[in-house]
């Protein structure tokens, strides 16, 4: 008999990827999200309508008993207490965290990097880099507390995955499309902050999916960073959207942070993020892509999101000042 998974936020970037992928790996899956008509009609997969907020709502979802329980959108320890409450119907949990929990040896996380200044992490982040204090203040200190009440509540293997700069199919916050607009807007000259050589590890939404599938092949209680194959450079981000669509900008590096805003792309940092990815290869994944084999999928979904007027998310849209980047030039 197939196994059978229940994945939280089915319609969102990562919860089609591995609805996808266990689907295509012979698991029965059903997709819970508050608008099950966002679920993209290629994926074999049944969908359900679920308002997690409302109580009781979760543990009636999974009342029937699945095999595993994937959280592709959980934030904070009120969700850790949902999934908590649930797991005694689930053979076992797989729930998406964030690598923002992870702070440098002087306390410094990607929150406050503006107030505090950017963190400066080893070359690569292993699981075992020291977290933010858990709380309800920042992004990270909210991950860091659902983290923390699943691992002290669990009855079931768990698996945490810790992804970076996530790109995927389906999703308001497309970094790429930093690149994209300028290279369809036809702009001839990019900046780019700290010559261009800021990385920020990316993760294809592919990847986690596989991930996910092999941590449930092999249950157990753990944490695992979850990233592309390589840490690419900015420009080499750049130069990889570039190529799909046959363009050929010039990428201004600039020496040193953003000048007022020019140059300053998601992926900039005044030092690299890049994650270990040893303990997820002693379990026996392979990354299924590369950053430019995958980032088409994010590129296509973000020109669809553009034509039809769908918003992204603010700090994006407000990345585009031509205006300021021409003065900068021109000076």
């Amino acid at each position: 008999m197939a196994r059978r998974a229940l994945i939280i936020g089915g319609s969102g970037q990562i919860g089609r990827a591995v609805a996808r992928r266990l689907a295509e790996a012979g698991w029965t899956v059903t997709a819970a999200q508050k608008r099950p008509e966002r679920f993209p009609a290629d994926v074999a997969a049944s969908t359900i309508k679920l308002d997690r907020e409302a109580p009781g709502a979760l543990a009636h979802a999974v009342s029937s008993g699945f095999d595993a329980l994937i959280d592709t959108v959980a934030y904070d320890e009120g969700h850790a207490r949902q999934l908590l409450e649930a797991q005694g119907d689930v053979g076992a949990l797989v729930v998406i965290s964030s690598g923002s929990v992870y702070r440098d040896e002087a306390g410094r996380t990607l929150d406050e990097s503006r107030q505090n200044g950017f963190p400066q992490f080893p070359v690569p982040i292993t699981e075992d880099q020291p977290t933010v204090a858990p709380g309800v203040a920042t992004y990270s200190t909210r991950k860091a507390a659902l983290e923390e009440a699943l691992l002290q509540g669990t009855r079931r293997p768990l698996t945490i995955l810790r992804p970076f700069a996530i790109h995927g199919e389906g999703s308001p916050h497309v970094r790429e499309w930093w690149f994209l607009k300028r290279i369809l807007d036809g702009r001839k000259r990019i900046p780019l902050a700290f010559a261009g050589e800021s990385r920020f590890h990316t993760s294809a939404t592919a990847n986690i999916a596989e991930l996910v599938r092999v941590a449930l092949d092999a249950p157990a209680t753990r944490i695992l960073n979850a990233a592309d194959p390589e840490a690419l450079t900015v420009a080499q981000i750049g130069e990889a959207i570039a190529r799909i669509y046959g363009a050929a900008p010039e990428f201004v590096r600039l020496d040193g942070p953003p000048r007022r805003g020019v140059g300053a792309t998601p992926w900039t940092g005044a030092g690299p993020m890049v994650a270990d990815m040893a303990r997820a290869r002693a379990l026996g994944y392979r990354p299924v892509a590369t950053y430019a084999e995958a980032v088409g999928a994010a590129c296509r979904s973000a020109e669809s999101r553009a034509k039809a007027g769908e918003p992204f998310e603010p700090y994006i849209a407000a990345m585009f000042d031509y205006q300021a980047e021409d003065r900068f030039f021109s000076s």
